[in-house]
C-alpha cells in the first residue's frame, strides 16, 4: 500500500494544482484533468472506470479501496477547505483524467445545447439525459465548461456515464446527416409544431438559452422546429426543464 502524504502548507504543489484545476478552464485543458468532490462521487468514478489522478482527504483517509498507483494525500480541515471548490465539503476532493470524445457509436437520440452558459443547467441536462437513455448530449457554441466544478456537481455522477460531445454547427449538421436522423430546433415561433405531433423517438433536438433561444444559423440547419405546448400566460421554461421535457418525450 502506498504511503499517504500529509500536506501542511498552502504552497504545496498539490494544493496549488487542485485550486488551479477548480478555477482555471485553460489549466484544466492543459493538464487534462477535472476536479470532483465527495465520497459518493468518488465511488461513482471508480465504478464507471474513470481514471483518477490524485485524491486529497480531509483529516484522515476513509477506507475506500483505491489502486496503489493513485497518489493520495491528507490535509487538516482548514487547508482542505482552501483547496476544495465546495464550501464545507466532507471530502475528499480528487481529480479525474478528461476522457477523449468518441463519435463512433450508434446514434438514435441526442439533445443539443447551444450557448447554455449556466453550469448548473448543463449538469442537470447531462444527469437527465443519462436517466432517459439519451445517446449523446451535444454542446454547441458558448456553453458552460463541461468540466467546471459546478457542472460536474450538478451532473450527480452522470458525467462518468453520459456521452457528451462538443461540435460546431457545421459539424452537428454533418454528424446528424451521416447518421440519418432528423435535427429539430426547439423554438417559440408560429411555425413550430407541437412536440405532441412530431416523431422524435429517433432524432436530435436542439435547445437554446432562455434569453436568446437558438441562433439563426443553427435553426437554418434544422429540418423543422418544435414547441412544448403550455399555458399561454406563462413565461418560457428554464432551458434545463425544457430539455428534460423533450428528452422524456423522446424516450417514452
Amino acid at each position: 500500500m502506498k504511503l499517504m502524504e500529509n500536506i501542511t502548507s498552502r504552497k504545496n504543489r498539490i494544493i496549488c494544482h487542485l485550486r488551479a484545476v477548480a478555477s482555471d478552464s485553460k489549466y484544466r485543458a492543459e493538464c487534462g484533468e477535472f476536479i470532483c468532490d465527495g465520497v459518493k462521487t468518488l465511488q461513482e468514478a471508480l465504478h464507471f472506470g474513470a481514471r483518477l489522478k490524485c485524491v486529497l482527504w480531509k483529516g484522515e483517509a476513509q477506507s475506500i479501496e483505491l489502486d496503489g498507483s493513485i497518489p493520495q494525500y491528507t490535509a487538516p480541515e482548514e487547508l482542505f477547505e482552501y483547496a476544495s471548490p465546495l464550501k464545507s465539503s466532507a471530502g475528499p476532493v480528487f481529480t479525474v483524467e478528461i476522457p477523449r470524445e468518441n463519435k463512433d457509436f450508434k446514434l438514435e437520440r441526442a439533445i443539443v445545447l447551444e450557448n447554455l452558459q449556466d453550469p448548473g443547467n448543463v449538469g442537470t441536462v447531462i444527469r437527465t439525459a443519462n436517466a432517459f437513455n439519451i445517446d449523446a448530449v451535444i454542446l454547441v457554441g458558448a456553453c458552460a465548461d463541461l468540466y467546471n466544478p459546478k457542472t460536474v456537481r450538478a451532473s450527480m455522477g452522470a458525467i462518468f456515464r453520459q456521452r457528451v460531445l462538443h461540435m460546431s454547427i457545421d459539424e452537428l449538421d454533418a454528424f446528424t446527416r451521416e447518421r440519418g436522423i432528423p435535427l429539430y430546433g426547439a423554438a417559440l415561433s408560429d411555425t413550430a409544431a407541437s412536440i405532441r405531433n412530431i416523431e422524435i423517438h429517433r432524432a436530435a433536438v436542439a435547445v437554446g438559452s432562455e434569453g436568446r433561444g437558438l441562433s439563426e444559423k443553427l435553426l437554418e440547419v434544422c429540418g423543422g422546429q418544435i414547441i412544448i405546448p403550455m399555458n399561454p400566460d406563462s413565461e418560457s421554461l428554464n432551458a434545463a426543464v425544457a430539455a428534460s421535457v423533450i428528452m422524456w418525450e423522446m424516450s417514452r
